[in-house]
């Protein structure tokens, strides 16, 4: 068997900061990102790529907004899977032009995902995933006004508007994924946590919402039997007492440990609380070791020297 390695590209890592949010920027924070990534494979892991979308589905629904007097609106599933493809396609060409300038005989394939989720699930009630940029107070006063939207204050960095983020419970194109897996590919998969679809009459339908890409990445390293499940983010290890005077990293902490801090209040929702649940779920169910870092300190995290390292 492959050893497999599932790498979590944060929607967020991709914008490295407000004055670099256009596609081109993206693109240069791609690139930088698959070349670290690309060294996975010189320490023999077979690489699914999976990656987030929240703030690039916000830009999309924004414009969607934004234009309504002139053109129809998109829905958020169909956000989703345009981000699947466009950055899908910018991973593609960045760690293929990689590859080939290392002289690595791998191709980078993308795989747009339906993932399915329970229609009754909660919280289609309370929507909490973050999407699109940050705004100040005002600006998303004004924005809730305006579009109806639901905003919340994010852990600290502003506010946000937020859309439903049901769990996910299948994903429809596992087999494909598994197949291109043993045939050597490098697969890009559940990108924004996958197309939210739900099961009517044998038939699947879109849904509006925006399914956690860790929760999904989490699943996707579960069914295909990752060892290594790594999630990128943009600080290079996880804090205790984040952004207050008594902030500590952490180096190794044991899956017990990860329930208790998260019990405790350590990590915010819709941001870092995610990634340890999703780590935890990866350990429980039979994975190695789960890995958080900035896309920079992924081969210094893999090889031990930084990032925080969750065991069992």
């Amino acid at each position: 068997m492959p050893r497999i390695a599932v790498v979590a590209i944060g929607g967020n890592s991709l914008i490295k900061d407000k004055e670099h949010r256009t596609v081109s920027d993206q693109y240069e924070a791609v690139r930088e990102t698959c070349r670290h990534i690309s060294k996975l494979v010189d320490v023999g892991y077979e690489t699914v790529i999976t990656h987030g979308n929240g703030p690039q589905v916000g830009f999309i629904l924004m414009r969607s907004e934004l234009a309504r007097k002139k053109l129809h609106t998109i829905p958020i599933d169909s956000a989703d899977a345009d981000t699947q493809g466009a950055i899908g396609y910018n991973i593609q060409m960045a760690l293929g032009n990689e590859f080939r300038e290392r002289g690595i005989k791998k191709e980078v394939v993308t795989v747009v995902t339906q993932v399915v989720v329970d229609r009754n699930d909660e919280a289609f009630k309370n929507p909490t995933k973050p999407i699109g940029p940050f705004y100040t107070k005002e600006q998303a006063a004004e924005n809730e006004k305006r579009f109806g939207w639901n905003i919340i204050e994010d852990a600290g960095r502003g506010y946000r508007r937020v859309v439903p983020s049901p769990i996910p419970q299948k994903i429809v194109e596992l087999d494909a994924i598994e197949t291109l897996i043993k045939d050597g590919f490098v697969v890009v998969a559940v990108g924004g946590g996958g197309i939210p679809v739900v099961e009517e009459d044998g038939r699947l339908k879109g849904v509006k919402a925006v399914i956690d890409k860790d929760y999904a990445s989490s699943l996707l390293a579960r069914k295909i039997k990752a060892e290594l499940f790594l999630i990128s983010t943009s600080i290079e290890k996880v804090y205790l007492n984040f952004n207050t005077p008594q902030m500590k990293a952490i180096d190794t902490m044991k899956v017990a440990e990860a329930e208790e801090y998260l019990f405790q209040g350590h990590f915010a929702e819709g941001s870092m609380a995610p990634k340890i649940r999703a780590s935890i779920s990866f350990l429980r169910a039979g994975g190695k070791e789960a890995i958080i870092t900035t896309p920079k300190k992924i081969e210094d995290a893999v090889r031990g020297i930084t990032g925080t390292r969750i065991v069992p």
